[in-house]
């Protein structure tokens, strides 16, 4: 076995069957000058036997680890643990086709005590240091060890009321170094040396994100998607990167184009002073424009043409991942992004007519669409709406509330259309999203993982409707100041935010603009000549 290096002077490419879409979507980038943090992939062909247990497979992924840290190593100028520059990873996920937010990612990787003394150290910033120290714990604890996050937000809930503070954010250092050493305490039954032993973290992390392949979320998701084919998951070590670092880091998700209309502007969700999870994992909203444009003034610009240079090199709509250290922009994945049906046809035909694909390959990428079906549904005076959050996926959804996946199946098999509202956007609801008719959470972003895969169901989706309040005990829920309980009717519209009581009335018509242009592009393939073979 060997692994794939990326960064540096590694420029060679390899395939997404080989390595995963999301590391061989990286190296293409690295090859392009692009900036992209220096990682190392292990294959995806050591997947299945890291899930067996085969001792062989253990040994080549201890040796495929010392060999790439001691690369990142190299390129860096730093040491993985080191108590004065020292190396920092995460350990991510990534299949042949993209299946966004089912595996696992840890972040932090190598945060021992050496580590933060080197981090304060090498930075002069003790706040950024003990934050890591914090997010790896919770990170570690959850992935790894699969203990429950509710003990650490239990902790981070107390410490931001006592001191008087509205989240993490606005905590300084002294304050998460005491919650780094709560959080400490709580893990340290657990702890066979891993705390302060880089390695033995970089090993158990690697082997989890493996083994997350045949988590029950990610053989839902392959189930539903048709990609029970695919063999497993790549392992891809990068170095860190810090957009926790203050008002002018950040990290966000940006897409090429809209991907619920297909409309062609960027479309972009940026966190300050964050982490990558905070922003897909949909728990922290994102910050307004006027703030970024405060904070980042040129990093929209600069964001922008990454996002050109990528579309027009992948022939496609792009989802990238980035983040911004002390105002300079680094690139951490991107890939073909998920879209709502609409969005597919829309952003085909404008692909086609920029030249970029042609138009037997926009017949291809929208052959798995049913066009005679293609609808646009649009409210009836439908009146006030009871609350308002952010539309991140289009379309109308009209059934009856559900607050579980559980209930939603339940609920669903009586033949009743349903509405899931759940308190964040968790891809373990994956279940409950197929049964849905549509999809509200009260905290979450547009580019968040699980409006990423409502776009790819068709599911109209409202986030960040922070109006929602579930009580689970009572089976009901506030809107504003309206009852909601399981089981009653509600109306949402995806692109608008907008939510109603009851069941509103709809108006379905048909985009027929775009169907005209579809039909011409098949009649013209049918009408291509067919070549014989000549006979000798």
């Amino acid at each position: 076995m060997h692994i794939v290096r990326i960064g540096g002077d590694a420029t060679e490419l390899h395939s997404g069957e080989e390595i995963g879409a999301k590391a061989a979507n990286l190296a293409r980038m690295a090859a392009l000058g692009l900036p992209i943090p220096p990682a190392f992939v292990l294959p995806v062909k050591l997947c299945a036997d890291i899930i067996a247990g085969h001792a062989h497979a253990e040994r080549h992924l201890r040796d495929g680890l010392k060999e790439g840290i001691a690369f990142l190593e190299e390129v860096t100028g730093r040491r993985f643990g080191d108590r004065r520059q020292p190396l920092l990873v995460s350990v991510r996920s990534g299949a042949a086709r993209s299946m966004p937010g089912m595996l696992d990612t840890v972040l932090n990787i190598g945060c021992t005590s050496n580590a933060i003394h080197g981090l304060i150290r090498a930075t002069g910033r003790p706040r950024l240091a003990w934050d890591c120290r914090r997010r790896f714990l919770e990170s570690f604890c959850e992935t790894v060890l699969g203990l429950d996050r509710a003990a650490f937000a239990a902790r981070l809930g107390e410490l931001t009321t006592s001191e008087g503070v509205v989240n993490d954010r606005e905590l300084d250092s002294e304050a998460l170094e005491r919650l780094a050493a709560e959080e400490q305490a709580l893990v340290e039954d657990s702890d066979d040396g891993w705390l302060e032993d880089a390695v033995a973290q970089l090993n158990a992390a690697a082997r989890a994100v493996y083994r997350s392949w045949m988590s029950e979320r990610a053989q839902t998701y392959r189930k539903l998607q048709q990609l029970e084919e695919l063999q497993g998951t790549a392992v891809t070590v990068q170095s860190m990167v810090f957009g926790n670092g203050g008002l002018a880091s950040g990290a966000g998700v940006a897409f090429s184009r809209d991907p619920s209309t297909g409309k062609p502007h960027p479309m972009i969700d940026l966190v300050l002073d964050a982490q990558g999870e905070d922003v897909v994992s949909g728990r922290r909203m994102p910050d307004t424009d006027e703030a970024i444009a405060r904070a980042l003034p040129s990093t929209e610009v600069e964001l922008s043409e990454v996002l050109t240079q990528l579309e027009r090199e992948l022939r496609d709509v792009q989802d990238v991942e980035f983040t911004v250290q002390d105002g300079k922009l680094w690139i951490l994945q991107t890939r073909s992004a998920k879209r709502t049906p609409r969005a597919a046809v829309r952003i085909a035909i404008d692909l086609v007519r920029e030249r970029l694909i042609t138009e037997s390959e926009g017949l291809a990428r929208i052959a798995e669409i049913d066009i005679t079906t293609l609808t646009e549904t649009a409210l009836i005076s439908a009146g006030e709406p009871v609350a308002t959050g952010i539309g991140a996926s289009g379309g109308i959804g009209v059934g009856r509330a559900a607050f579980d996946s559980e209930n939603a199946k339940r609920l669903a098999a009586t033949g009743e259309p349903i509405i899931l509202l759940r308190p964040d956007t968790s891809t373990a609801d994956v279940a409950g999203f197929a049964v849905a008719a549509g999809i509200v959470t009260t905290v979450g972003a547009r580019t968040s993982h699980a409006a990423l895969v409502a776009r790819q169901m068709g599911k109209p989706c409202v986030v960040g409707c922070s109006a929602l309040k579930i009580d689970f005990d009572s089976r009901q829920a506030q809107l504003a100041n309206a009852t909601l309980r399981e089981g009653d009717w509600i109306t949402i519209e995806g692109d608008t935010g907008q939510l109603y009581l009851g069941r509103c009335e709809t108006v379905e018509t048909r985009p027929e603009v775009e169907l005209a242009e579809i039909a011409k592009w098949r009649s013209q393939a049918n009408a291509q000549p067919v070549r014989k073979c000549s006979q000798n």
